[in-house]
Order: C-alpha cells, then sequence, then structure tokens
C-alpha cells in the first residue's frame, strides 16, 4: 500500500460523485473501456460491507516498524525512512541510517538478507491452521478476505510456476512452500465468504535495485521492462485461472507492458460475478479505494476504504493501544462508510505462523460481537437521503436503508433518556425498535420531530441501532 494508490482514488472519486447507474453486462467483455464500464456492481459486493485484508508475507518474521509518526503524510520523504508500514521492511532496511536498518542490524546482523527471512517464514507457516482463521474471520462479521499473494517484496504465497529471472535469488527464496492462496480460499468459502486476492502489480522490487527514499521515487523505482510485463501478467493469470477470486484487488499500478485491459477483460469473462478496485492505472474499476480515509458524504460510486488496525497493514510487534484503533472508533468508522455506501476493508497482519496478534483479535472480538446484535442495520442495505444527523439532545447519528426501512445508529451511548431526531416524523412508520430487543419502544411526535423513548438499559455498547419499520420517508 502507498500515496500513489491513495491519490488514485481520491481523484477518481471526484469524477464519480457524478457517475451514472451500471448499464447491462455483455455476453462477452473486450479489453476496452467502453466494453469493462458495462460491468454491473455484483449485488453480492453491494451488500457485503465488511471485508478482511491480510498482509502476510516475508516481513511477518521480522514484524517491525518504526511507531514514531503517527500519521500517514505519503509526501514526506522523512514519513518514508519512518514507514509505519512493516510490509516495507525490506525498502526502509536499505535506506541507510533508518530505524529499520538499525534493528534489522542489531538483530540479524548485516550479512543477513531479507529473503533469507524464507527459510523461517516457510517454517513457521506450516503451523497456519486456515480452517481457524477463516472462523475468527466469520466471527468478526465478514463477509469477503482479500488476501495479499504478492507484495511489494516480490515473494509470493502459491506456488507460482512463472520463472522470475532475478539470478540472485534462490528457487526457494520466491515463493511459499506450502499453497497458501489455496487453503486459505478453501477454508473462507467453507465459512460461506468470498475470496479475494491482492496483486502488487506496481512494485516488484527483485525486479529492481530501489530504494525508495523520496516521494518522486514511488513512481520512478516501478519495473516496466518487457520481462516484469510480461512475468506480472503470467502470474495473474495464474490466480485468476487457479483460485478464481472473487475480489481482484491490484496495488501501486500495472506495468505498461502487462496489458491492464486484457487482464480486467478476461478476468471478467472469467469470473463475470468479481470485482476489481481502481489501482490498474486505467480508467475504469468497480470501486474506489481510499486508504486510511474515508469519504465525506454519500458517493454514487462504490468505495472501500481500505486500513489496518493499527498504523500497519503488515505485523508490528511494536504496536500496542496507543497504535491501535479502539473498539468504539473501530465501529463508529464502519457505520459512518456504510452510511456512505462504502465498504470497510479492514486488515489484519498475521505473524509469521499465521497467528493473529492478540489486541487484533480483541478489535475483530468486539466488531464481531456488535454486528450480531446491529447487523440488520448494515448487511445489505443502502444509503439513505442523508448519510449523517444530530439528535436534539446532541447525539451523533448515521442513517441506512433498507426496504421500506429506515435505520438510525447512534455512534456513542446515548446521552439522554429519549433519542429525538427532528425531520423525519411527518413520516409514517409502524414500529421503532433497538436491534437486538424483541419489544417496540414508545415515540411521541412533536411537530415534525420523532421522539424515541429509550429503556433504562440499552443492550450492547459502542453504538446503537434503531429500526423504523415501514418507514415511507
Amino acid at each position: 500500500m502507498q500515496r500513489w494508490g491513495r491519490l488514485l482514488a481520491m481523484a477518481v472519486c471526484s469524477v464519480a460523485m457524478t457517475g451514472s447507474m451500471w448499464p447491462q453486462a455483455p455476453a462477452k467483455y473486450e479489453p476496452t473501456i467502453e466494453s469493462l464500464d458495462k460491468h454491473p456492481l455484483p449485488q453480492w459486493y453491494a451488500d457485503a460491507k465488511l471485508g478482511i485484508f491480510i498482509h502476510w508475507g516475508l516481513y511477518s518474521v521480522p514484524g517491525w516498524a518504526p511507531v514514531n509518526h503517527p500519521g500517514h503524510d505519503f509526501t514526506s520523504s522523512d514519513y518514508i525512512k519512518y514507514n509505519p508500514y512493516a510490509e516495507w521492511y525490506l525498502n526502509v532496511l536499505r535506506i541507510p541510517g533508518s530505524p529499520t536498518a538499525e534493528y534489522h542490524k542489531e538483530h540479524y546482523g548485516t550479512n543477513f538478507g531479507y529473503y533469507d527471512f524464507s527459510k523461517q517464514f516457510n517454517e513457521e507457516s506450516k503451523k497456519w491452521n486456515p480452517d481457524a482463521m477463516a472462523a475468527i474471520f466469520k466471527m468478526a462479521g465478514a463477509r469477503y478476505v482479500v488476501l495479499t499473494t504478492k507484495h511489494h517484496e516480490g515473494f509470493t504465497l502459491w506456488p507460482s510456476t512463472t520463472p522470475n529471472p532475478n539470478p540472485s535469488l534462490k528457487p526457494g527464496q520466491l515463493h511459499a512452500e506450502r499453497d497458501i492462496v489455496g487453503d486459505l480460499t478453501a477454508a473462507v468459502r467453507k465459512e460461506g465468504m468470498r475470496m479475494g486476492l491482492y496483486y502488487s502489480g506496481g512494485y516488484d522490487w527483485t525486479f529492481d535495485s530501489g530504494p525508495i527514499e523520496t516521494a518522486s521515487d514511488y513512481q520512478t523505482v516501478k519495473p516496466e521492462s518487457l520481462a516484469y510485463g510480461r512475468y506480472a501478467n503470467a502470474q495473474i493469470h495464474e490466480l485468476i485461472e487457479k483460485y478464481k477470486p472473487a475480489v481482484l484487488w491490484n496495488d501501486i499500478d500495472w506495468p505498461k507492458t502487462g496489458d491492464a485491459l486484457g487482464v480486467e477483460a478476461d478476468y471478467y469473462n472469467a469470473i463475470p460475478d468479481g470485482v476489481i478496485d481502481d489501482r490498474f492505472g486505467i480508467k475504469h474499476s468497480d470501486f474506489i479505494s481510499p486508504e486510511y480515509s474515508k469519504l465525506n458524504e454519500i458517493s454514487k460510486k462504490k468505495w472501500e476504504e481500505c486500513r489496518g488496525l493499527g498504523r500497519s497493514f503488515g505485523y508490528n510487534r511494536a504496536e500496542g493501544e496507543n497504535e491501535t484503533i479502539a473498539p468504539a472508533d473501530l465501529i463508529a468508522l464502519l457505520v459512518d462508510i456504510v452510511s456512505k455506501n462504502g465498504n470497510l476493508l479492514l486488515d489484519v497482519g498475521p505473524e509469521a505462523d499465521g497467528t493473529i496478534p492478540p489486541i487484533q483479535m480483541d478489535r475483530l472480538k468486539a466488531l464481531g460481537a456488535w454486528l450480531k446484535q446491529n447487523g440488520d442495520a448494515i448487511y445489505g442495505t443502502t444509503p439513505w437521503s442523508e448519510a449523517e444527523g444530530k439528535s436534539l439532545e446532541g447525539d451523533s447519528l448515521r442513517f441506512t436503508k433498507k426496504g421500506d426501512d429506515l435505520y438510525v445508529t447512534v455512534l456513542g451511548t446515548p446521552k439522554g433518556k429519549t433519542l429525538s431526531i427532528a425531520g423525519i416524523a411527518q413520516a409514517s412508520h409502524e414500529a421503532v425498535m433497538e436491534l437486538g430487543v424483541d419489544a417496540p419502544l414508545a415515540t411521541d411526535k412533536k411537530g415534525s420531530t420523532l421522539v424515541i423513548h429509550l429503556p433504562a438499559t440499552l443492550p450492547g455498547k459502542y453504538a446503537y441501532s434503531f429500526k423504523l419499520t415501514g418507514y415511507a420517508g
């Protein structure tokens, strides 16, 4: 993940806000923007709302990045040297004087190369239980999963049959011994979730000398050789043909020699109800992908915020409570995103053996418990005429809709004994229910204000969802 993808996502968003409905799908997709733009957004993706991202690779062995800089200022060269993304370990390792270079020297010595981590990764990943991991994601309320099959380091999590021409790397240093992609795909589908695959098309550090040290380097170090274009094209077709991913999530860009239009057409023809992100460097996507950033209003174009539970996507052993999103903030983030026609692609960074760190497990459990009670206000909903509002008591509100039912979610604990919402009492509704409670709540109408009388004790915590059944507004 990096700045280019985020900037492209936001640029596409400004255009997408004036977009129109998807046209009817063609019988066969051609490698043209006109043909690709006829791909309809699949209903499963529109309804899913929550996906789990997994960043797992050689960087999970050292599992470290500095935590000095709290933000994600992708334009700062100082940020690159102190990059909080642990999955960028190799790049930052190559910057003299960086905290990562010092950490590596202290813990592994100067003669231990990055790709030497492959031996330990292969040993540790043999302990991993894909069924247990998939069950965790199901418990958290996810409807789809996206795995990094190859990050910028170039190490693949499946036994790719496409030869990597880098002469300095041994065969065992190029891909995992275990077919992690295949094992997790089977486990995720067994749990009834969709399986998506991430591929770093723009960067592959086995094909360039690097490192990226300044903001301008983001663009100049991308491999564009004919050899790399053919390599990336062959690998992504391996993924499409072998695993049939429901999401094809490319990062950074796509090599100009790699035929992005052809890749997307081939993908849609193989998986018609699949979705593609906006990071292929061409003017087509099913959704836009702001990174650690959300939209401030309802978007006609489907979007998906990707972010880690902490500041890093990959596992960072240096992160703790201060760097990890609080449960209340995580739930408020999901509710806010969904109210504006978005999905949340929430990242976990497993340790080398596939273990999800305890602090991340804590957040997944909190999210799953909340969705178990309040999921009806999230899954399968569409935006209402407004995304945000305030009660007369000062509560922060978010709105979603499903059929004739309106859902009002209070972010945080309600401030008073009533919840008074201006401007909606003129419409009819059959009853007001708090999700998770069987009995309807007492209500009053005061002019155009609906007053909901809250019980003395509200079940749940962090956020509270109310359903106005049969709402006709």
